[in-house]
């Protein structure tokens, strides 16, 4: 996130607002709240003027490809071990280990039917799809942590922020976003300067780093949960619980 004069002239520019009258009209909207995505949203429709975007799409993202993972989980080393000086795959910025068992979709798609080693023996990993505007994690973060890294456009946490909340990991669809406990800050994918640890790692080649597309569409919301055999609004507590005393 931008600092405030930097923030307002992008926005002067941005909205052209070069007549008096439309600086205090913007003042106006935005007076007594901090300027935010809703404000700079809602002030846009109603001046015909385009969205306001904050943080530009990254330069690239991780592809995986599933039929090439072994699940040797060097790529979980490799992240944690060139981010955060230890090894501890739970804290890696790409994850294979959750999807060993039942694949993206959890255990709602059920063992031996699911993908995933016990389904169909094809082992997934998840990786951050660096989302666009606007950016769920971002957008839920109250302390504007989640900013734009320099070189290639990721979007990371910026730990003198952080105050480890942990609300960005409830607003990514995907749950990519990690938490280090010892210090209490969110972390996530930075591309690791545009050479990720990750695909140097990978000794079957099915981790790639390529020019970003927007992707979050492609890949479908994971449900933690199984799903209801019984519609609950038309059978009613019946289906399962019987009503004879």
């Amino acid at each position: 996130m931008p600092d405030n004069a930097d923030l307002f002239a992008h926005l002067v520019n941005h909205f052209d607002l070069s007549a008096e009258s439309s600086r205090r009209g913007f003042l106006k909207a935005t007076l007594g709240a901090t300027v935010s995505l809703p404000v700079l949203t809602a002030w846009a429709a109603g001046s015909g003027k385009n969205p306001f975007i904050i943080l530009e799409n990254a330069d690239g993202l991780l592809v995986s490809d599933s039929t090439r993972c072994t699940g040797c989980r060097r790529c979980e080393l490799a992240c944690t071990e060139s981010n955060d000086g230890r090894s501890q795959p739970a804290l890696a910025r790409i994850r294979i280990a959750r999807n060993y068992n039942f694949g993206p979709r959890g255990q709602q798609a059920g063992m031996g039917r699911g993908m995933g080693e016990f389904g169909n023996f094809r082992l997934v990993q998840d990786t951050c799809l660096q989302c666009p505007h606007p950016v769920p994690c971002a957008t839920a973060c109250p302390q504007h942590a989640i900013i734009t890294d320099p070189k290639t456009k990721a979007r990371v946490v910026d730990p003198k922020r952080c105050n480890g909340c942990k609300l960005c990991r409830r607003a990514c669809p995907w749950d990519m976003i990690a938490f280090d406990e010892a210090a209490s800050k969110a972390v996530k994918c930075s591309l690791c300067g545009g050479k990720p640890e990750c695909v140097e790692a990978c000794p079957t080649t099915a981790l790639r780093y390529v020019s970003w597309r927007d992707l979050t569409r492609a890949i479908p919301v994971r449900q933690a949960v199984l799903p209801l055999g019984v519609d609950y609004k038309s059978a009613g507590c019946g289906g399962c619980h019987s009503t004879r005393k």
